[in-house]
């Protein structure tokens, strides 16, 4: 069971330590002590993952479920890489019988049983590159892909949004019958063009906000649970929005 972080910790550091100020802004000394004295890095250090995100996947899959039975994982703007982690492990995917492929244009550090390609996912070429590194239908992509910010939260906002729509359609082209797809996105609105497609071709449609986002970030997590698969979804013209689940979580 995956459970916040306790007011103490486990790793010997304490929490509320302070930056010298030093030649360091006033801004980035306190992202630095956020980081620093933040218990779920420390949680991550202590169990070994590469990123606090480890546990928004966790504590999503804990409650949703989406990452029980899955055989094989594609994991959009993978870096540094802790989703993907997780990915190996539930796939039991090995170097020898690769289930996972993890796409990002920064440069990520290898790991056992992941097929890592660093590459732009809006290059025309890295749909086929992913497919062809699982081997077939995956049964979950997932995506914590985000633009680089400028500063203008109107822009930034909307160069996100595009990039969770188009990981969004390359799920729906590439999903195993029943299959998930969980992408990151900002509060502020999801375009009901995406809203509408994903709804017609998955069962349930909702955003969640899992324990360790920080509350004051403005992302959240868009998760559309069992793909109708692409012959059935071509069929039907219902949509079927799902049930309320949990206040954290909102139907959209």
């Amino acid at each position: 069971m995956t459970k916040p972080p306790a007011g103490g910790n486990r790793t010997g550091r304490k929490i509320g330590q302070k930056v010298k100020k030093g030649k360091l802004k006033a801004s980035s000394r306190r992202w630095i002590e956020r980081h620093i004295n933040d218990p779920y890095v420390q949680r991550a250090r202590l169990e070994g993952y590469r990123a606090r995100a480890a546990f928004k996947l966790l504590e999503i899959d804990e409650k949703h479920q989406i990452l029980k039975g899955a055989r094989r994982i594609i994991d959009l703007g993978a870096a540094p890489g802790s989703w993907s982690q997780i990915a190996a492990k539930v796939t039991g995917s090995t170097d020898e019988d690769i289930r996972v492929a993890a796409i990002d244009f920064l440069e990520m550090a290898p790991l056992p049983g992941v097929r890592v390609l660093q590459l732009d996912f809006l290059d025309p070429d890295a749909p086929q590159k992913l497919m062809d590194a699982v081997g077939g239908a995956p049964d979950l992509v997932i995506s914590d892909m985000a633009a680089p910010t400028t500063g203008h939260q109107k822009t930034d906002h909307l160069r996100t949004m595009h990039l969770c729509e188009v990981a969004a359609h390359f799920a729906v082209e590439v999903l195993a019958e029943g299959g998930h797809f969980l992408a990151k996105t900002f509060q502020g609105g999801t375009e009901r063009d995406l809203l509408t497609m994903l709804k017609q071709n998955f069962r349930q449609v909702i955003h969640v906000k899992p324990a360790s986002s920080r509350a004051e970030s403005v992302e959240m997590f868009l998760l559309a649970k069992g793909f109708k698969g692409r012959k059935a979804s071509d069929a039907e013209d219902g949509l079927d929005d799902g049930a309320q689940d949990g206040a954290q979580d909102s139907d959209l």
